[in-house]
Parts: C-alpha cells; structure tokens; sequence
C-alpha cells in the first residue's frame, strides 16, 4: 500500500470500534449455536492489530532493508488475475465476434486466448483449489461440493469443518464452572496457496472472494473469503418468502415459504434469526415486523421490536438496501447482527414479500470471513453492506419461482458492483504484489439463463422464454466492460494481466440417477420398510440415502459427479474388500454405465466413466469419490441423485430455472484464458496458474505443484 493509505485502514478500524454496538454473541456455524465472543471485542481487537501495525512498522521497514524481504525482482511489478466464474470459450469466442467483448478481443489480439482446461471433476469449488494450490483434487482434498461422512453416510460439507463443545472457564478438581459454548472452524482443503508462498517472501497479496477460501488463512496480504461461506444460520443460504398464495408449497431446498394473513392492508411476519443461545433446545431468535400495503406498488416495512424498530418504504419489484438485523437471546445480553435485502414480488392479487439469506455482517462479522478480521470492517466502513455468503446469488429462490428472472437479474448485478468496488479497492491500495478477484454473476447467470440459448430445454415450458433471452450475452459484456476498466489502470510494463475462468458450460437438459441405476442393477439394496411406488412396484429411498440397507449395498451416489463403493476398509458398514474384488466391481460397474442409453434420445449418456485410482495419484484419492462420472453435454446426475435419493426412474427431465451446468465430463467444459502477453503453449491448465505466479515474482516453485509456468521456457508437461 501507498503510505498515506497504510494509515487508512487503522483510522477506519479507530471510528468502527468508537461506533460499534453493544457486544454480540458471535455465531459459530452450522449447529454449533453461539460462542461468547463479543462483536464489540471483535472490533476492539481489530483495533489492536491496526495499532500493532503502525508500532512496528518501522521495525519492519529495517528488517526489510537488511534482508531484502519483499523486494519484488524482474520486470513484473504487480499481477491483476480476475476470474469470471464459469465464462465459456466458445461462447466469448461467439460474444467477441459478435462484437459485444472488445476488451477481451483486445487482449486475445494482443496477447492471448485460449481454453484453460479445467478440474477433474469440472466443478467450481474443486476447480478454483486446483488454481489456488497448482495441485489435483487428490492433492487438494476438495472433491465436491459435499461428500459423504464414512461413519454415518451423512452428507458433510467437502470444504469446511466445525466442532462445537462447551469449555468451562474455571475448573476445581473435576468440578467445571461457567460453562461456555466454544467451536472450532478448520478449512479441509489441503496444499499452499501460491499466495501464500508469495507472503512467505514479504510479497503482499490481496485475495477478493476466491472460492474455498473460508475460513481465511493467515499470510501476508489481505482476504475476504468467497465460495461457502455459510449464512448466519450457518446453511449455505436460506432465503425466506412470505405470502398470501396458498398454492405455493415449501421449497425442495434454500429457503422457506410462509403463508401469512392480509387484514386491513397490513401484514405481520416475524423474521426468524440463528438458534437462541440461552435456550436448552433449538428455539431461534425471532425479530417482529410489520408491513403495511400503502397502495399496489407501495410498502411500509417497520422491523423490529416498540422503541427499536427500523422503517423503510420498499417499492414493488424493487430491492430495499442491505439492512442490518440484530437478534437478541431471550435471556442475558447476548445478540448478534446480520444484513439482509427485501424485495417485493406484488401485493395484489396475492402478497409476495422475499428476504434474502441472512447474511454475515461485514461490518460486525459474527465468524471469521476475512484476513485479518479488520479487512471487511474496513470494506464495510468505506463502501458500505455488502454480501457475504458464499453463494451469494440466489439461485434457489428462482429454482423454487419465489422471485423471477427479473428479480434475480437484479440480485446479480448488485452484488456485482459491490465486487467492483472492492477490486478496484484492491487495485488502488496494492500498488507491488498480486491482486486476484473472482466474479461470480457469469457462473450464476449462467446457471439460470442457459435455457433461453436452446428453444427445445425442457425448463422453458411454463416459464418466460423473452425476457431473458440476451441475459447471458449481457454479463458477458459486463464483463468485458470491466476489463476495459481495469486496463485503464494498469502500467503496460510494470501490471500484468490475466483473466481466467474456472470451467466452461452448457445445456443441462436430462438428469441421471445413478442411485436407480445400482438399485435396479443390484448393486444398491434398500431397507424392507421403504416406500414402494405402488405403479411400478420399485423401492424408493428419500434424501440422504435414508432407507439404504448398507448390509448389502455395494455402491451408491451422493453429490453432482461422483459414486462411492461401499468399501469395508472406509465405510462404517462396508462390504466391498480391497484389492480384487473392488477392482473387478469398479470395473464392471464403468462398463455397464459406459454403455447406458438415454431411452428418450436413444443417445450413449457418458463420453467417459473415469476411476478415481487411474487419474489420481495424490494422497487423499482413498477419500475420493471411486468413480467419476463423464457426462456428454446435456446430461448430469439428477437433482435427486445429488441428494442421495432413489426415485423410480433412472432418467428425469430437468425443468428446474438452473438449466446450465458444467459438471460433466472436463473436457467438454473448459474455461477461458486471457493474457496481455503470449502464452508459451497451446493447452494451458488451471494448475497452471500458481506456477506463473510464482515465476512472476521470481520465487521458487515448489516440487509439488503439478503445473508450469505459462511465461518462460515450457519446461515439461502437467505433472501426474
């Protein structure tokens, strides 16, 4: 940073800390409830470390100067990577020659462009590891977005791990007092972040959302974490719909639906919060509000209890700004804050009233989402609320037809100029180092507008097929018009720039259970209690492999690319030995998948069926899901697949808002390379990416990472 602003961040901190609220419980995760430390002491010891900083900078300055520590050598002064999650080759390539990417065109003319071959799986939380760590799912750990835990067959999420207990604060002999709740939160990717290995040698970095990033490492430079961070309910998003629609039924997933009452123009819906920590049982906070329909297009929204309340006026089919929520426990002091949006879907002839996740508070952050914690108070302070979840584009609220393109649109683009702000943040306070910033509308907006590329998707019937239908060229140039920005801002010498993708896309049109398939070839077994469909007489299974007689199963799915055998030296109640026997199972299972027929298209559904133990060699492939699934485009595992359910048929349309996808066979779906300089080679690879950066910076590249730098002599191919 520049000296003037090195004092910047510490000022903030000071008039944070002289404003904050009173201290909060602060929210620990996923069932672990509440942990005794205060929002208040969290800013307080922000204030601290910003006071730690300016004491011993000179120190630093010294030592710097002895050592030569954070000199950075070579022409490369500093390195711009923004990514755009889920940005297509041959879509750009279409969107350039359609005159809608410039800037990009630019680059490809000046520089280069080229696919980026992705993850093996082609998702994005194992892909962006892949670019952060420049190792393989088997080196990483990260797998998917969920995997099963092997002592109850449970789903877990693959990226993150809390434990919550009670920790006396005074103990006698064995007699322990003042009991409190405590956890810990530990990030299961494996590697180092070539950011890191850059901090190592004093050379700052500023890492805005990256996926897998959460919770944030310690290294030199600054983060704010992306993908998984949860909400402060500690779901992965949960959003909340009011209505007078009695047609509208609870959503499969992300949210609830709540049927309310409408008298004289007035409607009460109390907004629930994270559990009550001062509760024996899981009661949750709840935070009273009123809305008042002052006429068809207008409301009155009054939050909170008599004396505390907070109005605003909320226009239809308009997003409210972020507004703070505090939840208190019905006993003691204890609250805790989090920010949400409202917007209106109508009020007559039927009320529609939809609330965002609850997010994390940027300014009073109840888990840790940034490094150092004073990062998104400082972010907060400067630019104002911002979003915090992982997942912060509502896809589930549209999938469940709550809100509407229109409304998701919108949702999109807001959180796209936050992310603006914080790059160009980023960019003007990190004059020598790296600066990395993923975007993540392109994936989002993907995801819910691939349908309106292909007239014959199947979620195109009953829905909008107008409106929408040029969305997905317009993030693009979005996008584009943002790289023409940052252009402006960089020194044709000094900067270099890359713009990267993690995978590519395309039509989602019929999903696969692979549970029904094992099932109806004997290699799924379910419980003699479970439901039958009584016209086909076939034994189903609900979510979460709920009724699976794990006696004699021999293999099952859990997840969006991967099947599991029931490994005797893995899984609790394992029944497949290792060595011959699960090699000769795997075997036969990838030559009968290999063969599988779509019987509506009469087309083969697999380009490849991949084990796990031919394409990985790294350490945590025994974790790994023992085969891998290679969809053609157009097919993926089935949204009931991905939960571990086992319906009746093995082939579903999919007719769900989420049209696009990517999780198919890798080579289908790479991503995007653009470099304001030459590439020296034709297939470039995401692990690629933190060998470049690297020898950017001329630092040594550890013998572990599996990619080469893309500058430079090619010194061998992607290591196996």
């Amino acid at each position: 940073m520049k000296r003037s602003r090195r004092f910047l961040l510490p000022l903030v901190v000071l008039l944070a800390w002289l404003s904050a609220p009173d201290p909060a419980m602060a929210y620990i995760g996923p069932g672990a409830g509440f942990a005794f430390l205060s929002g208040g002491l969290v800013l307080v010891g922000s204030l601290f470390l910003a006071l730690g900083i300016l004491l011993i900078y000179p120190l630093k300055m010294v030592y710097r100067l002895l050592t030569g520590a954070g000199k950075i050598k070579g022409e490369t002064k500093r390195l711009v990577i923004i990514g755009f999650d889920g940005m297509d080759p041959r879509l750009a390539q279409r969107f350039m020659e359609e005159g809608r990417m410039p800037n990009m065109k630019a680059m490809a003319e000046e520089g280069s462009f080229a696919p980026l071959e992705t993850a093996y799986p082609s998702m994005s939380p194992v892909a962006w590891s892949s670019f952060s760590t420049g190792v393989d799912a088997s080196r990483h750990n990260i797998f998917d977005f969920i995997t099963r835990d092997p002592c109850t067959y449970l789903p877990i999420l693959s990226s993150t791990e809390i434990n919550s207990a009670e920790k006396a604060l005074l103990k006698i002999g064995k007699l322990e007092l003042f009991k409190r709740p405590t956890s810990s939160i530990r990030l299961l990717r494996k590697g180092t972040p070539w950011w890191k290995t850059l901090g190592d040698k004093k050379i700052f970095s500023n890492i805005i959302r990256v996926p897998i990033t959460f919770p944030p490492e310690e290294f030199h430079g600054v983060m704010l974490s992306g993908m998984c961070v949860p909400d402060l309910k500690g779901t992965q998003g949960s959003f909340t719909f009011w209505t007078t629609d009695q047609t509208l039924t609870g959503p499969e997933a992300g949210g609830d639906v709540l049927l309310v009452g409408k008298s004289n123009q007035v409607v009460r819906c109390p907004i629930t919060g994270p559990p009550d920590p001062s509760q024996s049982t899981a009661t949750p906070m709840r935070i009273p509000m009123k809305v008042e329909i002052l006429s068809a297009d207008k409301l009155r929204l009054t939050i909170g209890a008599k004396g505390e309340e907070q109005v605003l006026r909320l226009g239809v089919k308009e997003y409210s700004d972020w507004i703070t929520l505090e939840f208190k426990a019905a006993k003691g002091r204890a609250k805790v804050t989090g920010i949400a949006r409202f917007y209106c879907m109508g009020t007559e002839p039927e009320f529609g009233l939809y609330m965002t996740p609850i997010q994390i508070d940027p300014a009073n952050p109840a888990m840790p989402i940034s490094h150092p914690t004073v990062y998104s108070i400082y972010l907060a302070k400067k630019h104002g609320p911002f979003s915090t979840l992982g997942l912060a584009e509502d896809t589930w609220a549209l999938n469940e037809r709550v809100i509407d393109e229109e409304a998701f649109w919108k949702q999109a683009l807001n959180i796209w100029q936050e992310r603006r702000k914080q790059l160009f943040d980023a960019l003007r306070n990190t004059p020598k180092g790296s600066v990395v910033c993923v975007f993540d509308g392109t994936d989002r907006v993907s995801h819910m507008f691939h349908r309106y590329l292909d007239p014959e998707h199947p979620a195109n019937e009953g829905k909008d097929t107008e409106w929408g239908k040029d969305k997905v060229a317009e993030i693009y140039s979005i996008a584009d018009q943002l790289v023409g920005e940052v252009r402006k801002k960089l020194h044709p010498k000094r900067d270099r720039l890359m713009i990267i993708s993690d995978h590519g896309f395309c039509q989602f049109k019929r999903g696969v259970n692979l549970n029904a398939w094992l099932r109806d070839h004997g290699y799924l077994v379910l419980k003699d209690d479970a439901p039958v469909d009584e016209a086909s007489g076939k034994v189903l299974s609900r979510d979460w492999l709920q009724d699976v007689d794990w006696s004699k199963t021999k293999a099952f799915a859990l997840g969006l690319t991967g099947l599991f055998i029931n490994r005797k030296a893995r899984e609790r109640d394992g029944i497949v030995e290792e060595g011959a026997e699960l090699r000769e199972l795997k075997a036969e299972i990838v030559s009968k998948l290999s063969k599988l027929i779509d019987p509506k298209t009469g087309e083969e559904v697999f380009k490849e069926v991949f084990d796990a133990d031919q394409i990985f060699t790294g350490p945590y492939v025994f974790q790994a899901p023992d085969l891998f699934m290679g969809y053609k485009r157009g097919y993926r595992n089935s949204w009931d697949c991905a939960t571990g359910a086992c319906p009746v048929d093995v082939f579903s349309d999919n007719t769900k808002s989420w049209s696009g996808d990517h999780c198919i066979d890798p080579r289908e779906v790479p991503g995007v390379i653009f470099s304001d300089r030459p590439l020296n080679t034709d297939k470039p690879n995401l692990m690629d990416l933190g060998p470049t950066a690297l020898h950017l910076f001329d630092t040594p590249i550890p013998p572990y990472m599996q990619g080469q730098p893309l500058f430079g002599p090619r010194q061998a191919e992607v290591k196996s």
